[in-house]
């Protein structure tokens, strides 16, 4: 059990700025930053896109349903420690925040967003592409409207432009239409459309097919990441930079985590962790005594931004039929809200699992890698278009040619390089990749193994669905 905690009190240290080092999370000059009166929980029932401002729900302390507003002066809150700086684990910590419940989150970075939520293509989903009943399906459908609402409430850039998915010849077609079906399953509003249509939404593609989905949208990730910082600031949680996790043991009703900071070792004694920490997922897992179920192999996808005088080129998201042997979505072209145009991303092995570079090379990782049986039966299977992601890799002229099939006038010399992003990919050893989010539990723990997109469209979903989670450990 965690401390009493009494109305207006909040526990641990208050924001600051470490001594060299930044050790504590201090909100951005306009995010959320000071303590707010909560609204009462309503009266009404709410759906899962419900926003921060009345997700208050079940005490992870008593396991009972009620309002972080109806709890007494004494009675005692769990304390949660998250692992995991990036929009999941944020958005895991301002719901738990929200209700009352004490929450620390460990970031080994000295900033947030650090890795698959700050190094995306900036889209929100609409969740067109994911198996009709997953959690995928569910959670991006749901999410590409309360994160769109959450983020117009919080003042974060975010726009809706829809996008084109287009078949460029009449062999993607069929695959076009699997995919409408697989949307309309999904409850994604699109339309069929022809090229005629599809080229007065974007005059310069190039298709014989396609699909408008309205729904899509584009936002900026990282700033969510610090909307959501600062509800978590502000209900009295508490964000450590620059604290890695290295292992974890329950005993009890006690979860005994043990970080390394720049002021050496220490121990965190909590109620309960969850782990949402992304490329090193598996790593954390083990780590805390917790079979994984996969291994996390790391895909680098490098970007482009078009240059200026080629930018007008697009005018919203622009993405080809993906390829249905892969869950990467293909080389496509995304405006993002900062005006800039954004083109790609490949998808390549990296060599290190934060190797935003064909340099930067991890003995380590990349041992990891190769030693795991599901990667060479994955690339067994699909070495031709794995050879073509690397050739791509290497070549701009050859970059620059797949997205010419969609916007043909497109040339190499169009492109700027812009920062790499690395997926987090979970593989099992059969060599399959899995296609839907994976969550572990373990006595006082669970762990987030594999969350790729459409997870940070999702973000607040997952966290709705670990909070429940969570709910259900504490009452076992």
């Amino acid at each position: 059990m965690g401390p009493v905690r009494r109305p207006g009190q909040h526990d641990g240290p208050r924001p600051r700025i470490g001594r060299g080092v930044r050790e504590v999370y201090e909100p951005r000059s306009g995010t959320p930053g000071r303590a707010r009166p909560r609204r009462p929980f309503p009266t009404t029932p709410t759906s899962a896109t419900d926003t921060l401002g009345v997700i208050a729900r079940s005490s992870l302390a008593t396991g009972r349903t009620q309002s972080a507003a109806r709890r007494s002066q004494e009675e005692a809150v769990a304390h949660v420690v998250i692992v995991g700086g990036g929009v999941v684990g944020l958005a895991l910590a301002a719901r738990l925040t929200a209700r009352g419940d004490r929450v620390t989150v460990l970031e080994k970075e000295q900033g947030l967003a650090e890795h698959q939520t700050g190094r995306n293509s900036g889209v929100i989903h609409s969740g067109l592409y994911y198996a009709p009943g997953s959690l995928k399906a569910r959670f991006a459908a749901a999410g590409s409207r309360s994160m769109t609402r959450f983020a117009k409430e919080h003042g974060v850039d975010v726009a809706t432009p829809g996008k084109l998915v287009v078949a460029v010849d009449a062999d993607e077609v069929p695959r076009l239409e699997k995919l409408a079906t697989r949307g309309e399953a999904n409850g994604v509003p699109l339309r069929r459309i022809g090229p005629v249509e599809a080229r007065e939404y974007e005059p310069h593609v190039s298709c014989v097919a396609a699909l408008r989905v309205e729904s899509t949208g584009i936002i900026d990730y990282r700033s969510v990441c610090h909307a959501l910082a600062g509800l978590v600031t502000a209900g009295g949680g508490e964000i450590r930079l620059g604290h890695a996790v290295r292992s974890a043991r329950t005993a009890g009703s006690t979860v005994h985590v043990q970080v390394t900071s720049a002021r050496g070792e220490e121990e965190i004694s909590a109620d309960f962790l969850v782990a949402c920490a992304g490329l090193h997922a598996d790593r954390i897992a083990v780590a805390c005594g917790v079979d994984p179920g996969a291994r996390i192999v790391p895909f680098r996808g490098e970007y482009f931004e078009l240059r200026p005088e080629a930018a007008g080129l697009v005018n919203g998201p622009i993405y080809p039929v993906p390829d249905p042997r892969f869950p990467f979505l293909g080389v496509h072209l995304t405006t993002s809200v900062d005006g800039h145009v954004h083109v790609g991303p490949n998808a390549v092995l990296a060599l290190a699992r934060e190797g935003y570079t064909w340099r930067e090379v991890s003995p380590r990782d990349l041992a990891d890698a190769l030693s795991w049986p599901g990667l060479w039966r994955l690339g067994a299977k699909a070495w031709w278009p794995g050879a073509h992601e690397v050739a791509r890799s290497l070549s701009k002229p050859l970059f620059a040619k797949s997205l010419a099939r969609l916007v043909p006038q497109v040339r190499a010399d169009d492109l700027v390089p812009a920062p790499a992003g690395v997926r987090a990919q979970a593989l099992q050893r059969d060599g399959a990749m899995v296609d839907d989010f994976l969550v572990r539990a373990a006595p006082r723990q669970l762990h987030v193994i594999n969350a790729p997109s459409p997870a940070a469209t999702a973000a607040l979903e997952i966290a709705e669905h670990l909070e429940r989670s969570l709910d259900r450990i504490a009452s076992t």
